[in-house]
This record gives C-alpha cells, sequence and structure tokens, in this order.
C-alpha cells in the first residue's frame, strides 16, 4: 500500500512540474492563434482560442525581415558548430590520448573558465574585437567574423570531447599507429568516426546556444540588415509593445529551426550525452 502511495505521489509531483514547465509555452502557442478581439490576459488564463488565425504569423512576418534574420542566424550558427567541433574535438584529442608535461595543468585550466560569467568577459571581448575591426561598420564579413570567432571553441565543447576519446580502447589507436597511421588521421579516420553521438549532441548544444544568444549580437550589431533573428525579436518588440499576439507568432517562428534541428540529430543525442557523462 504504502509502495502504491508513493508511486501516486510520484506520479502527481511529474505532472506538476510538466504543467508548470510546458504551460508558458502553451500560452505562447495560445497567444499567437488568437484573434484582435480575444483578451489574452483572461484570468483564469484561456489556452484554447476561440477562434483560430493564423493572421498574427502573417503580420510578424510581414512587418520585419524575418527571412534575412533566418538567414544571418543560420550563418552564424553554423559557422559556430563547424569551427567548435573542428576545434573542441582537436583540443579533447590530446587531453584523452596524450601524455605530456602539464596536461593535468591545462585540464583543470580549461575547466575552471567554465566558471567565468560571459558577462565578465564582454567589455574586454568587444575592445579586442573593435581593435581586430571584426564589426558590420567594416564590411558585412567582418560583422559576421566577430560574431562567430569569440564562440568558435568553448570548454564545455572540449570536455565532452574529451570524455568521448577517452571511452575508445586505447588498442584501436595502437593497431592504427602499427597500420602507418600519423596522429592527424588517428584522430580523422578511426576516433572521430567513433564518436558520432557526442559530435552530434555538441552540435545540438552549440545550435541552440548560438540561434537564442541576444546579448553579444545587440553589442556588436549596428546594421538592421545584420541583425540575428533574437536581435531582430525584439526589434519587433519596439514597434508593437502593446501587439503580444505577433510578438508570440514571432517567438514561435524562430523556435522551428531549432526542432527541426534537434529531430534530425535526436538519434545521436541520448547515446552522446550517456557517452560524455558516463565513460571517462
Amino acid at each position: 500500500m504504502d509502495r502504491i502511495i508513493k508511486k501516486l505521489a510520484s506520479h502527481i509531483f511529474l505532472i506538476l512540474m510538466v504543467i508548470i514547465s510546458v504551460g508558458p509555452f502553451l500560452w505562447l502557442i495560445s497567444t499567437a492563434l488568437k484573434s484582435p478581439g480575444e483578451n489574452i490576459f483572461a484570468y483564469p488564463p484561456q489556452f484554447i482560442p476561440q477562434k483560430i488565425t493564423f493572421d498574427n504569423f502573417i503580420g510578424a512576418w510581414n512587418q520585419i525581415p524575418f527571412m534575412g534574420y533566418i538567414i544571418n542566424s543560420t550563418i552564424v550558427a553554423v559557422a559556430t558548430i563547424v569551427l567548435n567541433l573542428l576545434f573542441a574535438s582537436l583540443a579533447g584529442y590530446p587531453l584523452a590520448k596524450m601524455e605530456f608535461k602539464g596536461k593535468d595543468y591545462v585540464f583543470f585550466a580549461m575547466l575552471a573558465t567554465l566558471m567565468i560569467p560571459f558577462q565578465v568577459i564582454m567589455i574586454p571581448l568587444y575592445l579586442l574585437v573593435l581593435r581586430l575591426n571584426l564589426v558590420d561598420s567594416a564590411s558585412n564579413i567582418a560583422g559576421f567574423l566577430g560574431l562567430i570567432l569569440p564562440f568558435g571553441v568553448s570548454a564545455f565543447g572540449i570536455l565532452l570531447m574529451r570524455q568521448a576519446f577517452m571511452a575508445i580502447p586505447k588498442e584501436l589507436e595502437e593497431a592504427a599507429i602499427i597500420d602507418g597511421c600519423n596522429v592527424f588521421q588517428i584522430w580523422f579516420r578511426v576516433l572521430l568516426p567513433l564518436v558520432k553521438p557526442s559530435l552530434a549532441t555538441l552540435a545540438i548544444f552549440t545550435f541552440v546556444g548560438c540561434w537564442g544568444e541576444f546579448l553579444w549580437p545587440s553589442i556588436v550589431l549596428t546594421k538592421q540588415e545584420m541583425f540575428t533573428l533574437p536581435v531582430g525579436l525584439n526589434y519587433l518588440q519596439g514597434f508593437f509593445s502593446s501587439n503580444w499576439r505577433f510578438i508570440s507568432a514571432g517567438a514561435i517562428i524562430s523556435i522551428v529551426p531549432i526542432l527541426i534541428f534537434f529531430l534530425a540529430l535526436q538519434k545521436y543525442f541520448i547515446g552522446g550525452q550517456t557517452q560524455g557523462a558516463v565513460k571517462g
């Protein structure tokens, strides 16, 4: 009997957590689908619209250059993912498989950077970007480089790839050496194909981080045509501070690429998380 009560209590607790977590998202969808005549701030909240309309999506899409912002965000996200996968795997390989003096110090120093908030390094990083002229006032390419390069590699990515490489048996590396592979060939031909789940996991985390990043692009960008999607959505809010239907519709549009990217790589995601968290 006690076991049934405990199980029932745990299920009720989990259901409450789901409601609390999903509730704001449901309200967002409901607001985006409501017609102008409905009260979106009604109490208690009315999640089901009286009349479903998609005019809010059309209106939000026509008010700001959504496609341009999506293209800008895609360029930044894809380039950042490529750089992160390349540099994190290159840095994680020696930390996992090679022996050299000061290896532990390098590893712990890298881990220490995880505890530094971005706001602490934001001003020095901004001054560095200005000195290197990596801003959109110089050129559009320079503007993209200023958005991409500061996030081209992360300590989290290096840690994730190190743990993935450590899970691979040493015998595979020794067999590759006997077959005549050099260090780069071992990294590229032997190890990387075996850590695809971790690479996919890192790609998903990097994409979500880049796609939703607002603070850094809002600091370095000055041209409206260079805005990424989060900055563009804020611009929409500035024009229509009272029209929450347009803002909700724009927010939902911005979420769609994240869902598509996650669904495309979800089969690797759980395996990558387990590989990075358990082994090593």
